[in-house]
C-alpha cells in the first residue's frame, strides 16, 4: 500500500469519491496507510460514464482490510442530491465522524467542439463539476452542524481539477471547462467554509489512469521497470492529496497544485497584470492601440495541451 505508515491520518475519516479505480483507488489505499477510516464510493461506471458495477468499490475495500485497515463501500451517484447525502450519511453512521472529503469522481466523452454533442457537454460537467458540488454540500453543512454545536472542527476537502481545466485541452472543451470550474468553486468554498474549521483545496494531477490513457498514450503506456521510478504511476499523486486532508496541513486553503511523478507546483493562477487607464471611455480604436501595448508587455499564456 502506498504511504509511510506515520499514522498521519490516524482516527480521520476520509471519503474518497470515484476511488474504485486510478487516482481514487490510490488514494483510498494511501490514506488508509496512514490510519483512516475510509468511504470508498465508486458508481463502477464504465470510461465514459455508461454502466454501474458494485465490483470496483468493494475490491478496494477488500485491499484495505487485507492490509489491516478498515474501509466500507458506498455505490450512490454522488451527482445526485440523494447520492451524495448518503456518502455523509455512509461516513457517519459507519466510523461516527467525517473528516475529509476526495472529490475525485469524473469520466471523458473527448470530442472537438464541433462535434461535442449536448449529451456530452452535460454528462461529463454533470459527473465533474456537478460531482464535486453536491458531496461538498453535504459534508460542509455537516461540519457547519458540528461547529455550531461547539464541537472543535479540522475538516479538509481536496478537490480535483486538471491542467486542462488551468491552461485548456484540444478536444476536451466541456471537461476543460468542468475542471476550470472546480478551481472556482474550490475558492469559493474555502472562504465560505473556513470560519467552520474547513480548508478546501485542489490538485490538478497528472498521472496513468483509465481517463488518461487515450490522451497521453505515448508517454504514458509503459510502467517503469523493475527498481525504476515509474513517473505516471497515480500512487505518485496520493502523497500530497494525504497531507492536504490531513491535521498536519493546518492553514493551507483556497489553493490549487499541480501533482506529477515525482513534482509537485503550487499554481499561481489569475494574477492582474499590466494595465492602462484613461480616465475616461475609451474609443474603440484607443482601447484596441492600449490592449496591444499591454499584450507586448505581459506574460505568454500557457501553452493549451494538444495545441499545434
Amino acid at each position: 500500500m502506498t504511504g509511510t505508515g506515520t499514522g498521519m491520518c490516524a482516527g480521520r475519516v476520509v471519503v474518497v469519491t470515484g476511488a474504485g479505480r486510478g487516482l481514487g483507488r490510490a488514494h483510498a489505499l494511501a490514506f488508509a496507510a496512514e490510519g483512516a477510516q475510509v468511504v470508498v464510493n465508486d458508481l463502477g461506471a464504465g470510461p465514459d460514464g455508461a454502466g454501474a458495477s458494485a465490483g470496483p468499490a468493494q475490491r478496494v475495500v477488500e485491499e484495505i482490510a487485507a492490509a489491516g485497515g478498515e474501509a466500507v463501500a458506498h455505490g450512490g451517484d454522488i451527482a445526485t442530491a440523494g447520492g451524495a447525502a448518503s456518502l455523509v450519511t455512509t461516513a457517519v453512521e459507519t466510523f461516527g465522524r467525517l473528516d475529509t472529503l476526495v472529490n475525485n469522481a469524473g469520466f471523458l466523452r473527448d470530442r472537438m467542439l464541433v462535434n461535442l454533442d449536448e449529451d456530452d457537454w452535460d454528462a461529463v460537467v454533470r459527473v465533474h463539476l456537478k460531482g464535486h458540488f453536491l458531496p461538498l454540500k453535504y459534508a460542509a453543512a455537516h461540519w457547519r452542524a458540528q461547529a455550531k454545536a461547539g464541537r472543535e472542527v479540522a475538516a479538509r476537502v481536496v478537490n480535483t481539477s486538471s491542467g486542462a481545466g488551468l491552461l485548456g485541452s484540444v478536444g476536451q472543451g466541456n471537461y476543460s471547462a468542468a475542471k476550470a470550474g472546480i478551481v472556482g468553486l474550490t475558492l469559493v468554498a474555502a472562504q465560505e467554509l473556513g470560519p467552520y474549521g474547513v480548508q478546501v483545496n485542489a490538485i490538478a494531477p497528472a498521472a496513468r489512469t483509465r481517463m488518461t490513457e487515450q490522451t497521453f498514450a505515448e508517454t504514458m503506456a509503459a510502467p517503469g521497470a523493475d527498481g525504476e521510478f515509474d513517473a505516471m504511476a497515480p500512487e505518485n499523486v496520493s502523497p500530497l492529496v494525504v497531507w492536504l486532508g490531513s491535521a498536519a496541513s493546518a492553514g493551507v486553503t483556497g489553493r490549487v497544485f499541480e501533482a506529477e511523478a515525482g513534482r509537485i507546483t503550487v499554481m499561481e493562477g489569475w494574477r492582474p497584470g499590466p494595465t492602462a487607464d484613461k480616465g475616461a471611455r475609451w474609443t474603440p480604436a484607443e482601447a484596441g492601440g492600449a490592449a496591444a501595448r499591454l499584450l507586448a508587455e505581459s506574460a505568454t499564456p500557457g501553452r493549451v495541451y494538444g495545441a499545434r
